[in-house]
């Protein structure tokens, strides 16, 4: 039954990449409301096809903001086990457009590589499981029970899955949840990622004058609120790169000798590779730790965006009303977002020049997770993967965050496992975004044996 799964999988390549174009064509940004039509193009198009590959129950459901898509097919029995699988169909805006080499919404198939915005992040990891459980469906091979949770806005923060899950916590219960919203280290090194970073997302606001004013005439008198806030953000680092906000650190759980000779086995750690993926000219960040374990195991503030006075062409000697900077946090197990917005209002409270107001808003937050390396689903994902890429995977703890993840563990129970089959130079979130598609086709087949692992 596995060689028949393997083998439906391969004679249909051509239609699964088909079929995949036709979602990518769906501009699902689900950040603009210009696109809400398109959203739900998008949800019915995800229904429509686990209907078409024989799911049951399947369901376009409301929440406060786009639908999620539910089907099941349980029908391998209460001892099988049960595997969720959670996808997302949204995808980001594509800014600037200008930068494209083809048409994001119209994908181009350019040597082994597929461009189009959602090929990485993530429509072609939610079509990878779903030919993966179809191939083995098809075949009479499908021994586990299987749960889908696909959601609308993973790329705004999932702002009402958490009410979602809450709502339907009897019906999401699985023995786990199969999350392929993460990556692989490179073409040959498949990677499992066992932990997460959470997020504290927020605005900080600098009120100076109560309007823009002459910078002749006033310069020199009045504290320009872009100075100050420039000044408040260089307070936030010191010269090692460590984050200087009271009590940041108190409850960063400490890397163990286990973890961190994990870490050193990782790619990511590699200097020139480093900087020719990212461009820049040196690395940077706490010198003591390893570039892997800054980005899986450390925390750290990040200023996401600045904006203030005239940034049109030309010249305007304007001194601003106001400044505003984006600030994002990413945190560890034992740390929340609520105690580091805290942390974030205390330094401001301290360091903040009486010459100029401020305000900080809270927009996004999410917190930390980890899957331990013995769960069912992480060892059946371990051994396939070890079966298609002939080596054993990397178990990673990845910088990003992934609200569902913290959700489903802590609203229902369910763990977590975590991989993908996109590339760290797939530029997701980028212009030119794109998909390798060998990699991919041997992720379908590394779901499959991962089922087979499972049905065993």
């Amino acid at each position: 039954m596995l060689n028949n799964a393997l083998e439906y999988a391969r004679q249909n390549q051509a239609g699964f990449l088909e079929q995949l174009k036709e979602i990518l064509a769906i501009p699902t940004i689900s950040t603009l409301d210009e696109n809400n039509q398109d959203m739900q193009r998008g949800a019915e198009w995800t229904a429509n096809k686990l209907k078409s590959i024989g799911m049951n129950h399947v369901q376009i459901m409301p929440t406060g903001g786009h639908p999620v898509v539910y089907g099941d097919w349980l029908n391998a029995g209460k001892d099988a086990p049960t595997m969720m699988i959670y996808g997302h169909y949204d995808v980001q805006p594509v800014d600037p457009i200008e930068l494209w080499k083809s048409d994001p919404f119209q994908a181009e198939v350019r040597g082994d590589n597929l461009y189009a915005r959602g090929s990485s992040d993530m429509k072609a990891q939610v079509l990878a499981s779903i030919y993966a459980v179809e191939s083995v469906l098809k075949t009479g091979g499908l021994k586990v029970n299987i749960k889908w949770l696909i959601e609308g806005e993973e790329e705004i923060g999932s702002e009402h899955l958490g009410e979602f899950i809450k709502k339907h916590k009897g019906m999401l219960k699985a023995d786990f949840c199969l999350n392929p919203d993460a990556g692989m280290l490179g073409p040959n090194e498949p990677a499992i990622v066992t932990g997460l970073r959470g997020l504290m997302y927020a605005e900080l606001r600098v009120y100076g004058p109560s309007k823009d004013l002459h910078s002749g005439g006033f310069g020199g008198t009045i504290h320009n609120p872009a100075q100050a806030l420039a000044e408040l953000i260089a307070g936030m680092h010191d010269k090692k790169g460590k984050v200087t906000l009271p009590g940041f650190y108190d409850k960063v759980r400490k890397i163990s000798a286990k973890e961190r000779a994990e870490f050193k086995r990782l790619p990511g750690n590699n200097r020139k590779e480093l900087l020719k993926i990212t461009g820049a000219p040196e690395l940077w960040g706490e010198p003591q730790f390893m570039p892997a374990e800054r980005v899986g195991g450390r925390p750290t503030l990040e200023i996401n965006g600045l904006l203030s006075g005239f940034t049109g062409q030309g010249s305007k000697t304007v001194l601003p009303a106001w400044s505003m900077a984006k600030i994002s946090c990413r945190l560890v197990p034992d740390q929340t977002p609520e105690e580091t917005f805290k942390q974030l209002k205390a330094y401001l409270k301290k360091s903040a020049p009486k010459t100029v107001k401020w305000e900080l808003i809270g927009l996004h937050n999410a917190g930390a997770a980890l899957t331990e390396v013995d769960n069912i689903g992480v060892q059946a994902l371990a051994k396939a993967q070890e079966k298609v890429w002939g080596r054993k995977p990397y178990f990673a703890r990845e910088g990003g965050s992934i609200g569902v993840v913290v959700q489903l563990q802590e609203y229902v129970g369910v763990d977590s496992v975590l991989c993908g089959f996109g590339l760290p130079d797939d530029g997701a979130h980028s212009p030119n975004e794109k998909l390798h598609l060998p990699t991919w086709r041997k992720g379908i087949e590394s779901i499959i044996h991962m089922i087979h692992n499972l049905s065993a």
